[in-house]
């Protein structure tokens, strides 16, 4: 059995511990605050750009360009995919990664010459370790997403996909839901189908509006999608990293939790010896009383 002083160190263990699991909640817990303050600023300004891309396509449905599906949505796509998996750079975070991770394995065991772009360090050090080539790696350093984050995202991607070095990019990240429970999506972010653009051609087919573009409707189709891509991006960024932050702070409450339960448990245990060792002092000190007065009886 374990004595007074080993279960005492072993109190001060747990609630050293227990501070710093709770420091990591609370952490977690401003930054995702700022991730999703950070994300509500800009917004609006991609959601305009979509809004801009719906116009471009009520003129003109036909266009052709080559970050969209063609008019027929037929395409075979035999060229190479490409892969964005977005991991988080630390642990600690509940079964986030592996969640991610495993959807990717997925992905390359369909198509073995998949090409792989991984944010994150703790994915990078999971396909090095299976020896899984990465075309791209990018290192979030622990820091909040940015928009030249993004775009320095986004120009290695799109730079592969204008010069065919991809057909098809997806995306693999990570999303709170309205629960504040993350799923994990995987997304083809190109090419894009024109169905995602469509509604706001069915809601104003009587109302549609001719307008001039300079030079061409496909231009200027083709200088607003990477900015379109940008925010995507961004935004995938940032439902991630919310979705790592919010997997840290359940498993650092959950390791409170244990914490405070191994606690109450060893409290009891020292308790229960302590009175015990007190229980035992009191017979051992009444025993030698009683001995002494019985020595003294015998004198006389």
């Amino acid at each position: 059995m374990a004595n007074l002083k080993e279960i005492k160190n072993r109190i001060k263990s747990v609630n050293d511990t227990q501070k710093i699991t709770n420091a990591m909640y609370m952490i977690s817990s401003t930054k995702l605050r700022k991730a999703k303050g950070e994300l509500a600023h800009v917004r609006p300004y991609f959601n305009f750009l979509q809004t801009e891309i719906k116009r471009i396509f009520s003129a003109e449905s036909d266009i052709d360009s080559k970050y969209f599906y063609p008019v027929s949505e037929e395409s075979d796509h035999r060229g190479q995919y490409g892969c964005l998996v977005v991991t988080s750079d630390k642990g600690l975070a509940g079964a986030y990664n592996q969640n991610v991770i495993s959807n990717a394995m997925k992905l390359i065991e369909k198509r073995k010459d998949t090409k792989l772009y991984v944010c994150g360090e703790y994915g990078i050090r999971y396909f090095l370790s299976q020896k899984v080539r990465i075309e791209k790696s990018f290192i979030n350093s622990g820091k909040e997403p940015t928009m030249q984050r993004a775009r320095d995202i986004t120009s290695i991607l799109l730079d592969e996909y204008d010069r065919g070095g991809i057909s098809k990019l997806f995306v693999i990240y990570t999303e709170v839901d309205g629960t504040l429970n993350f799923k994990v999506h995987c997304e083809e972010l190109l090419p894009i189908h024109r169905v995602q653009f469509d509604d706001q051609n069915k809601k104003n087919d009587g109302e549609k509006k001719s307008f001039e573009f300079y030079p061409s409707a496909k231009e200027v189709l083709d200088n607003i999608v990477p900015g379109y891509i940008v925010g995507y991006i961004y935004g995938v960024l940032v439902e991630s990293f919310c979705s790592e932050q919010n997997a840290r702070m359940n498993a650092m409450d959950s390791a409170n939790n244990n914490a405070q339960e191994l606690l109450d448990e060893l409290s009891v245990k020292y308790n229960h010896i302590r009175q015990s060792s007190i229980t035992q002092e009191i017979t051992e000190v009444s025993s030698s009383a009683k001995s002494m007065r019985k020595k003294k009886k015998v004198r006389r």
